[in-house]
């Protein structure tokens, strides 16, 4: 992994370049909020960095960028703001981006703000509208509960799915639901487990407790300021550029109702369905995943690069 540390609005930001710069420029912004671009870049760069300028981040305040430090002033829209300064900063024109779960949500923010800063964006099982996700989550959470036997957690699961509260109360209330299924937990988003990311390859077991510890400020203050619990599925009607969405099987984060609103909404979206796959195609199946990224984005650019200054 080819990483450093960028100062980037007057903060560290931590960003991996593959590929040459003559190519198409490419940001993965990851999800979470807080997990950190280590699974993409365990997965994507040899398959894509010989087509794409390739960047991934992790976003202000996650893993391997600076910690935000208590009193800083911090909200979404400075992850929004770090997208474009860092593209200025490398002397990129214009760039298409992947957005992966929350990162979706960053990258429609980014998009509807700066449409003339991206090419084309690829949606890869986002979050539009967290309050909807969080019932989707919570459905399978349920199902899983009960197959565990689980089944007092499973009927306060069912119970929250039905009930008429906040966003941010769903997601507060999803997180120890789910964590009540232990090392099944991550049955929720994972499907295929053959192609797992080795996290222990680079850090050691304290070192990756560390760099979450930072995520989980980052999260926290998210939470708390609560711009990510607004629902951007009206953006979706807004923006012009060309968008693929990325659906899968068996994830429960892009639900139906994000499908719906993204196939009448989208004046120039595609969507595209991964089958036997969950959360996180990018490595559940990473030679397909690549595939698709390389057919939507080259098409048009191949003779149209990227211009860095």
């Amino acid at each position: 992994m080819k990483g450093t540390l960028m100062n980037i609005r007057g903060k560290d930001l931590y960003v991996e370049t593959y590929g040459s710069r003559e190519n198409p420029a490419l940001l993965y912004l990851h999800g979470g909020p807080g997990e950190s671009c280590y699974d993409f870049s365990a997965h994507q760069p040899e398959r894509l960095q010989n087509d794409f300028y390739l960047i991934a981040i992790d976003q202000r305040g996650v893993c391997r960028s600076a910690l935000i430090e208590e009193g800083e002033p911090f909200g979404f829209q400075d992850l929004v703001e770090d997208c474009e300064a860092l593209r200025k900063e490398l002397g990129i024109t214009k760039w298409s981006l992947i957005g992966h779960s929350v990162g979706g949500y960053l990258a429609l923010s980014y998009v509807d703000q700066y449409p003339h800063s991206i090419e084309r964006v690829i949606f890869e099982c986002p979050t539009f509208d967290f309050k909807l996700t969080a019932k989707e989550l919570l459905r399978k959470t349920a199902m899983l509960l009960g197959k565990y036997g689980k089944e007092e957690a499973q009927s306060k699961a069912l119970k929250l799915i039905e009930s008429d509260i906040s966003p941010r109360k769903f997601v507060e209330e999803y997180l120890p639901l789910s964590d009540e299924l232990g090392e099944h937990r991550m049955e929720i988003y994972t499907y295929n487990f053959d192609n797992p990311t080795d996290y222990f390859a680079g850090y050691t077991e304290e070192e990756i407790d560390e760099l979450y510890d930072r995520s989980e400020v980052h999260y926290t203050r998210l939470r708390e300021e609560g711009v990510i619990f607004d629902s951007l599925l009206p953006k979706l009607q807004t923006v012009n550029n060309p968008m693929l969405l990325i659906t899968a099987e068996h994830d429960a984060v892009t639900c139906a109702h994000h499908v719906s609103a993204f196939n009448n909404s989208a004046e120039n979206g595609e969507i595209i369905h991964f089958e036997n796959c969950g959360h996180t195609p990018h490595y559940e199946d990473a030679d397909r995943f690549a595939h698709i990224v390389k057919s939507y984005l080259l098409v048009e650019t191949k003779s149209n690069k990227s211009v860095h200054t």
